[in-house]
């Protein structure tokens, strides 16, 4: 499938105030766009590579951000005690270094967890959903506010010339058995060949 783009944020994890993106797309950001256009409980989708189609290019600009991380459980504790958010009240201005004017097509595959699915049928379903510009939620390029575009490639797409090394990248996210929440981030050291980057699979 072919994203795309005005502004895309996949930020580094090591910056903690300023937002800063990655120079490419992220595998798990990646996988999001795809869930959000088919997602299904049987299957899961491994992003085999992804391919810049414009110029890496960045910009500068300021956004409003709140302070204070919310969850489902504070909400519920509003519900229950009373209460609520004021925005105005806990809203820092920060800076965020954005790409701007992003392309990528994500070539993936759709790995059943049960041997007995048929993972040619989600990927009829997934070709079909792009075709007709169908989605289960509108799928965004990093921050929820940078939302995509997507649609079939065509062979007029071409991967930017561009080689080199993108330094330790986020591959994933392994979250613990006991259903915490907690997360142990997964890296990779990237390499961009002639505007491919390649995603290396568990098996490797």
């Amino acid at each position: 499938v072919k994203v795309s783009g005005e502004l895309a944020c996949f930020t580094r994890p090591e910056m903690k105030v300023e937002r800063v993106s990655y120079p490419v797309m992220t595998p798990t950001a990646a996988r999001g766009t795809l869930e959000a256009i088919l997602w299904k409980p049987e299957f899961e989708w491994q992003v085999d590579e992804i391919q810049v189609l414009k110029p890496i290019r960045y910009i500068s600009i300021i956004r409003n951000e709140i302070n204070d991380r919310q969850t489902a459980g504070v909400a519920r504790r509003w519900q229950k005690e009373g209460g609520g958010f004021a925005a105005s009240e806990h809203r820092a201005q920060r800076h965020t270094l954005a790409l701007r004017d992003v392309s990528y097509i994500i070539k993936a595959q759709a790995k059943v967890k049960n041997a007995a699915s048929d993972p040619a049928k989600y990927r009829d379903q997934f070709r079909r959903r792009v075709a007709s510009g169908r989605c289960f939620a509108t799928p965004y390029l990093g921050c929820r506010e940078f939302w995509a575009t997507f649609e079939p490639p065509d062979e007029t797409d071409t991967p930017i010339a561009r080689t080199e090394d993108l330094g330790y990248i986020l591959l994933n996210l392994d979250y613990a058995a006991d259903g915490s929440g907690k997360a142990t981030p997964r890296f990779f050291q990237a390499h961009l060949d002639q505007g491919v980057m390649k995603i290396p699979q568990p098996q490797e």
